[in-house]
C-alpha cells in the first residue's frame, strides 16, 4: 500500500509539472517510469528534472510521447539542491556559479566524459533503456561508425565500456558533422547547440516549454565541460533572478555561462 501511495503521489507531481496541454502524455510517462540504468532508485524515490523546474508562468511543457528522448530527459534524477559540480577527480569544479542543478549520473574516474561526450552518454543511455541496442552508434573523428552492437556482450557493463571508447575517439568535431542542422524556430528537447572543433563545445536542450497564447518557446540547457565533470543544468546569464529558462528569441547569439553559440549552431539527431 505504501508503495502504491508513493507512486500515485509521484504521478500527481509530474502532472502538475507538465501543464494542462500535456497532461495525458505526461501521465503515460509517469506510469511508465523511464529507466535509468545507472540508478537503483526509481523516479518515485528521487527528484526529477520535471519536478525541480516547473514551466514559467503562462507556459506549458511541450507534449512528449511516452518513451521518447524528451520524456526520458524530463525524468532525469537530480542530486539534492545546492550540490556542487564535481570533476572526474572528485574535486569541485572551479566555477560553481553556472549551474542550477546537478544530474545524478556518474562522470567516471577518467577525463573522458566532457561536453559532447556527456550528450552522447545521455543519448546512448536512453537508447539502451528502450532496448534499442542496435541503434546505439556514434561516429569517430574519422567519420567511421562505432556500433555498440558489434560488442560481444550487450549488458550494461559492456555499454559503459563502449561509451568510454566512444568518448576517447569522438567529440564535438565528429558530433557536429553527425547531426543535422535545424532552425531555432523548430527547437525540440533533445536538440544540441554545438560548435565542432578543437576546442569546441556542446550543450543539450534538456526540456522545452511553450506559451499557448503567444507560441513563445523557452528551453533548459544541460552540459558537461572540460575537464570531465558532472552533467549540470545551466543558469541563464542573460536573465536576472537566476532563471534556468532560455528564450528562443535570443537573437543571433545564445549566451551561456561558459560559451556563446550562433543561432545557426542548433542541430538534431538523425536516429
Amino acid at each position: 500500500m505504501a508503495g502504491s501511495t508513493l507512486c500515485s503521489s509521484f504521478t500527481r507531481h509530474v502532472l502538475l509539472a507538465c501543464g494542462a496541454a500535456a497532461l495525458l502524455a505526461c501521465a503515460s510517462v509517469a506510469r511508465a517510469e523511464p529507466r535509468y540504468a545507472w540508478k537503483r532508485e526509481t523516479p518515485a524515490q528521487t527528484e526529477t528534472l520535471a519536478l525541480r523546474f516547473p514551466p514559467p508562468l503562462g507556459f506549458e511543457r511541450a507534449p512528449a510521447a511516452p518513451g521518447s528522448f524528451a520524456a526520458w530527459l524530463r525524468g532525469l534524477p537530480l542530486k539534492t539542491g545546492g550540490t556542487p559540480v564535481l570533476l572526474h577527480t572528485g574535486a569541485r569544479k572551479w566555477r560553481q556559479d553556472v549551474h542550477a542543478a546537478v544530474i545524478d549520473i556518474d562522470v567516471g574516474p577518467r577525463d573522458l566524459q566532457q561536453c559532447a561526450d556527456a550528450i552522447m552518454r545521455l543519448r546512448g543511455e536512453w537508447l539502451f533503456s528502450n532496448g534499442r541496442k542496435a541503434d546505439i552508434a556514434f561516429d569517430d573523428t574519422e567519420g567511421r561508425r562505432m556500433r555498440f552492437a558489434s560488442r560481444a556482450k550487450q549488458d550494461y557493463t559492456a555499454f559503459r565500456k563502449y561509451m568510454n571508447f566512444v568518448f576517447a575517439y569522438a567529440g564535438t568535431y565528429s558530433l557536429a558533422r553527425e547531426l543535422k542542422a535545424v532552425t531555432v524556430e523548430d527547437i525540440r528537447a533533445g536538440d544540441v547547440f554545438i560548435k565542432g572543433g578543437f576546442p569546441g563545445h556542446a550543450v543539450l536542450v534538456a526540456d522545452l516549454v511553450v506559451n499557448p497564447a503567444t507560441g513563445e518557446k523557452r528551453f533548459l540547457l544541460a552540459q558537461s565541460y572540460m575537464p570531465a565533470q558532472e552533467i549540470h543544468i545551466l543558469k541563464n546569464p542573460s536573465e536576472t533572478g537566476g532563471t534556468v529558462w532560455y528564450r528562443s528569441d535570443f537573437g543571433d547569439t545564445l549566451v551561456t555561462p561558459e560559451w556563446n553559440f550562433s543561432r545557426t549552431q542548433l542541430k538534431r539527431w538523425t536516429f
